[in-house]
């Protein structure tokens, strides 16, 4: 059965819904219909068995790439057996790493969190109760186990800047190093995932929401204007604000960490410099960590 050959493995909240649809349109590309497997993370779905997983790929033909995408993949340490599943399961994958203002990232997992329910505190309560909201803005503690395992080469660094302002550039990037051999085209979509429009899920209200008689009868008999100041109940309208203590305590950590990617792609990199720095120029690893290499090669 078909494997994939290719793996977005996060960083969540950072564009990886954009560009697995952007790869899964492409000619002899096929991404798994299900975005977030999340097989060799969660140990519910790892104990299902691998046969579970490679349905996730039955359709595809030989010609194919193939691949999924797993934020939960560089979830450390929420996640900490995933890295050796995969190289057990798929030592020769490449994997493609997107990579975002960690502070802008960290906001963004927030207001996803709140609309789960998995956080009902406001964004700086947050920040000091839930450390994988910073953990998962700590690039380089992720990104060195897959260094350490798979070696830098196998890992491509994608930047969520980059990619939306020079996108056809950059998915032609993205397609050299999986070894595509067509000619790949950037499509203008619907944006993905605004965070700003996120609504709180609620069993309850979906069931009604999604029933046809209740529906027909709320758009008949229930002004379109009540209906928008109903659902504005369960949206979050504004951007969550860090307090400047905060922020610049967020800056402080995120810094020392930008300090170190920035040697890996050997440019300077800090939250003051990181948009205009990714957006500038294709980046890539230079000066990588030295690495142990288990995998076969």
């Amino acid at each position: 059965m078909k494997q994939p050959d290719f793996i977005i493995i996060g960083a969540m909240k950072c564009a990886t819904s954009s560009l697995h649809e952007q790869l899964a349109l492409q000619p002899n590309v096929f991404m798994s219909e299900l975005k977030e497997p999340n097989f060799f993370s969660n140990d519910e779905e790892y104990n299902k068995g691998l046969d579970a997983y490679w349905c996730h790929f039955e359709l595809a033909t030989p010609a194919d790439l193939c691949g999924e995408s797993s934020t939960h993949y560089t979830k450390l340490p929420t996640y900490p057996q995933t890295i050796e599943r995969l190289q057990k399961t798929l030592p020769d994958a490449k994997f493609i790493y997107v990579m975002r203002h960690p502070i802008d990232r960290l906001i963004s997992q927030y207001v996803h969190e709140w609309s789960q329910r998995v956080i009902d505190i406001e964004i700086n309560q947050a920040v000091d109760q839930f450390s994988e909201l910073i953990d998962y803005s700590r690039y380089t503690m992720q990104l060195q186990p897959y260094f350490d395992t798979f070696g830098s080469d196998r890992v491509l660094p994608v930047f969520f800047e980059r990619l939306f302002t020079h996108s056809q550039p950059e998915l032609e990037r993205i397609c050299q190093f999986l070894g595509y051999a067509g000619e790949p085209k950037w499509q203008e979509l619907d944006a993905q995932n605004v965070s700003s429009a996120r609504m709180r899920t609620s069993a309850w209200r979906d069931a009604l929401v999604e029933n046809p008689v209740l529906e027909a009868l709320r758009r008949t008999l229930v002004p379109k204007s009540f209906r928008t100041w109903v659902r504005s109940l369960w949206t979050m309208r504004d951007r969550p604000t860090l307090n400047p203590e905060q922020e610049q305590r967020l800056q402080d950590i995120f810094d020392q960490d930008l300090a170190v990617l920035g040697q890996w792609l050997d440019v300077d990199l800090s939250c003051a410099t990181f948009k205009t720095v990714v957006k500038d120029r294709v980046l890539d690893w230079v000066d990588v960590p030295t690495t142990s290499v288990t995998s076969s090669r």
